[in-house]
């Protein structure tokens, strides 16, 4: 069976589907690899790292015509459809709870299609699970932007001068991101609190050395597959209340809390941002969706009130070698799973992984 990597044309990505390392674990399972030229050089992987390993390097016509399996990071464009039919089966992050017309056309051409978005917040799909690899990289380059951005250190730093005492950090959403931004901002010596509507999280939290801000949510939703539920307004309020001495001393704030499906809840008002320190930063990566900041915008530097807020969607592609080859790895271990020793799909419709990722199978939208 032949599989296909496509070069990313969305706006600003830099990252490739595929790294020549996991290439080559494909080939030697027995698949036929092929890369749209240029595919890998914004990641630092130039063609012939991919020729050296056995791909074959092709024009982007000639690998859609000659793959079954076709790869991507971020969803198909209607300029892609237009080179699918049903024989192709597809593989990327389709975010189908927010792009029903996407998911109409390319049903409409008879293709497969699964969502790499939609995997299942299990135990035996961490090794498939996307969001997580990247989102970990996400966490990590948040605090890095941040302490460029910023005007103080992070560390306690005794000199002969005085003492600089440490940077104040806040993080909004202890998911995988906001464990990996607290882990960061902690090696680097800062004084870290954060908070969550799931209460499970203040144990890791506080493994990591932070302060857990902790809000009452009785009657609020249980987190589902490891994904936080939409605040109520009850909650939503008493969160400001508890969060506000330690926003309003923060040097950095990172907002890390998304909804699959859904847009970001707005954490911070303006009327917050108004009462910050001058000089800090907040660094959005819920923008994508909206934002957890009131005034942050897409992909947008905005300083207003004092206050230099960062809206952030796509953190990995900043580090774009290493968000591939995790993107990769993921790849590797979803395709090993869908598949048997001869390379042919199992379609185990009643399998979880599968169920939950393949939203269009021969045309029809399994999933909405």
């Amino acid at each position: 069976m032949k599989i296909g990597i496509l070069k990313e044309t969305q706006k600003s990505e830099k990252r490739v589907s595929i790294s020549p390392n996991i290439a080559k674990q494909l080939i030697a399972l027995g698949f036929d690899v092929l890369i749209e030229e240029d595919a890998g050089f914004a990641s630092a992987y130039k063609n012939s790292d991919y020729q050296n390993v056995g791909v074959k390097v092709e024009k982007k016509e000639v690998v859609f015509k000659e793959a079954k399996i076709l790869i991507k990071i971020n969803p198909f464009t209607l300029e892609d459809l237009k080179l699918i039919d049903k024989s192709h089966i597809l593989m990327s992050q389709l975010y189908h709870k927010s792009n029903e017309e996407l998911i109409k056309a390319i049903a409409a051409t008879g293709a497969t299609a699964f969502s790499m978005d939609a995997m299942p917040r299990i135990s035996r799909a961490q090794d498939m699970d996307v969001l997580s690899s990247q989102s970990n990289l996400a966490g990590y380059k948040a605090v890095i932007v941040g302490a460029n951005e910023m005007t103080k250190i992070f560390p306690l730093m005794m000199t002969a001068a005085g003492t600089i005492t440490p940077a104040r950090v806040l993080i909004y959403g202890v998911g995988v991101a906001g464990l990996q931004a607290i882990a960061t901002a902690k090696r680097l010596g800062a004084v870290v609190e954060a908070t969550d509507i799931r209460m499970e999280t203040k144990e890791q939290t506080e493994s990591l050395g932070a302060k857990f801000i902790s809000v009452d949510n009785t009657g609020e939703e249980k987190s589902e597959g490891g994904y936080a539920k939409t605040a109520s307004e009850d909650y939503a309020r008493k969160q400001k209340e508890a969060v506000n001495k330690s926003l309003f001393k923060a040097d950095l704030v990172i907002t890390t809390a998304m909804v699959p499906g859904r847009k970001s809840p707005v954490l911070i008002s303006e009327e917050q941002v108004k009462q910050m320190k001058n000089g800090a930063v907040i660094i959005d990566l819920a923008a994508v969706q909206g934002g957890n900041c009131e005034i942050s915008e897409m992909d947008k530097t905005i300083i207003k009130h004092g206050v230099k807020v960062i809206g952030s969607s796509i953190s990995p592609i900043s580090v774009s070698t290493n968000a591939s080859d995790l993107y990769a790895k993921n790849m590797f271990n979803f395709l090993k799973h869908l598949t048997d020793d001869k390379n042919e799909f199992k379609w185990e419709l009643d399998e979880e992984i599968t169920d939950e990722t393949l939203i269009i199978q021969e045309g029809k939208i399994r999933k909405n």
